[in-house]
């Protein structure tokens, strides 16, 4: 008996011993002495890295992103059907729930998510860390997220809406006011409301820089008028039609009022900023192009370009400049043939007029505080810690301290800049993330004082506008955590 077992094995061949192989691993696993897939499984499914330097951790997430968000000591990854809170310091999942639409609010120290479904009214206020629901509701059909205030609108008729104020992590509203109506249908998360379009960068995602601090005043529009309403108070200043030739913008605290004319087959332009406190005219600016029309009978189809409190122009003679919606103040007017790539209340990032450099200016000083080689094709977004820039041929993301232009991490990938935070950013190439910490590829010695790694600035130091040199702009909303 013996020995035909012995000879039946020496007949198996290569195949035979492979089957008897693979059996023998089946039954270990199952009786739990030995099981080797998941290992097997990791090392097959194990990712090339996404850039070089590696990353601090690379994880694969359920589906391609359609939002990435650094919260606090969190990374909440926003997916088509689903969102998932994943641990800042080694990439693995905290929670997964259901939802068509997320959206953090909050800053470093207090940030929540909100969550929701399309066609479906409420949401729900999430912990980042555990997923716990914080505060449930049934009504709102509209969500806006900031950094320090988190609004949501709902409807007892189309025409008698709420819009409500709350602290990111508060039980009860700070204030409500009365609208005429919102929108049709539910609305989600962010809707778009009457401010300034922002300039975009390839490779960059456009909500890199996470939530915002509320500004002084937000437009809503409603069945063709712009309803002012002051984010302190929840007092409607405002309830203004604009005019023919007209196109309305609430930017830096005020009520602008923009009129594109035709005439010689030219479009001019003339913008005037109003109070909506008083009803009283400001300042007033004529021959800015906002780009706000597309040059088909002057028709203002779009929103001014610029961020937060300023405005993106071009003069007659074509030159780019920066203004302050505050107080109409040209922050800044460009050479000749240069290009604004990204701008925010406190600076500029400018390709020059040859296309072979960057230009880092602060706007309250308006001079260049830092230059650096650059491809004609390079792109550049400004986030509170760090500005960014994109390089193709080869590609590249760079991330330098804004006012100085100190490099914080330097990257060769073909990844996209997804998100950051104020110790570095979050990565991305197709279901891929991952997360580079500031001083990973920076070459040099650090600074006075810096450590081991380049620390990203505080968010906190913005420009003040004249008059108003004890706060962070007209009603502290450059003050981050109300600092």
């Amino acid at each position: 008996m013996i020995v035909a077992t012995v000879c039946g094995v020496k007949g198996l061949g290569v195949r035979g011993w492979l089957l008897l192989g693979l059996v023998t691993v089946v039954v270990l696993a199952a009786t739990g002495v030995w099981n080797p897939f998941p290992g097997l499984w990791d090392w097959v499914d194990r990712s090339k890295p996404i850039s070089e330097p590696d990353v601090v951790w690379q994880q694969r997430v359920g589906g391609t992103p359609r939002s990435v968000t650094i919260a606090g000591d969190t990374v909440i990854v926003e997916q088509r059907t689903r969102v998932e809170a994943r641990s800042l310091a080694d990439g693995r999942q905290l929670w997964e729930r259901k939802a068509d639409w997320s959206a953090v609010a909050g800053g470093d120290r207090d940030p929540v998510v909100a969550v929701g479904k399309l066609l479906d009214k409420g949401y729900e206020v999430l912990d980042p860390v555990s997923g716990v629901t914080r505060r449930r509701d049934d009504r709102a059909i509209a969500v806006w997220t900031y950094r320090n205030l988190l609004l949501d609108a709902y409807c007892v008729r189309a025409t008698d809406c709420t819009l409500r104020a709350w602290e990111p992590r508060g039980t009860a509203p700070l204030w409500s006011a009365f609208l005429p109506g919102v929108h049709s249908g539910v609305l989600a998360d962010n809707p778009e409301l009457l401010g300034t379009r922002r300039l975009g960068a390839t490779r960059i995602d456009g909500g890199v820089a996470g939530p915002e601090a509320v500004p002084p005043l937000l437009g809503f529009p409603v069945d063709g008028r712009v309803h002012v309403v002051d984010t302190a108070t929840g007092r409607v200043l405002q309830n203004v039609e604009p005019g023919r030739e007209e196109r309305l913008a609430v930017v830096g605290g005020r009520l602008l009022r923009i009129a594109a004319t035709s005439r010689d087959g030219s479009c001019y332009y003339t913008v005037t900023a109003v109070d909506p406190a008083t009803g009283q005219q400001v300042w007033r600016r004529t021959g800015i192009n906002l780009r706000t029309a597309d040059y088909a009978g002057c028709v203002q189809r779009e929103d001014p370009q610029g961020a937060r409190n300023v405005l993106i122009g071009v003069a007659p003679d074509g030159r780019e400049a920066v203004l302050d919606g505050y107080d109409g103040r040209l922050l800044q007017v460009g050479a000749d043939g240069e290009k604004l790539l990204a701008v925010d209340d406190r600076y500029a990032v400018v390709r020059s007029a040859d296309k072979e450099s960057l230009l880092g200016r602060e706007l309250s000083a308006d001079r260049t505080r830092w230059t650096r080689p650059a491809g004609g094709k390079s792109g550049a977004a400004l986030t509170p810690y760090a500005a960014l820039i994109s390089e193709e041929k080869p590609s590249r993301l760079i991330a330098v301290e804004p006012r100085e232009g100190r490099v914080l991490v330097e990257l060769r990938t073909a990844a996209n800049a997804l998100a950051v935070g104020p110790n570095g950013m979050i990565i991305g190439e197709g279901r891929e993330i991952g997360y580079v910490r500031w001083g990973a590829g920076t070459t040099g010695a650090p600074g006075p004082g810096q450590g081991d790694a380049p620390v990203a600035p505080n968010p906190g130091g913005s420009w003040r506008p004249p008059g108003d040199q004890g706060s962070c702009g007209p009603k502290r909303e450059l003050c981050v955590d109300g600092k």
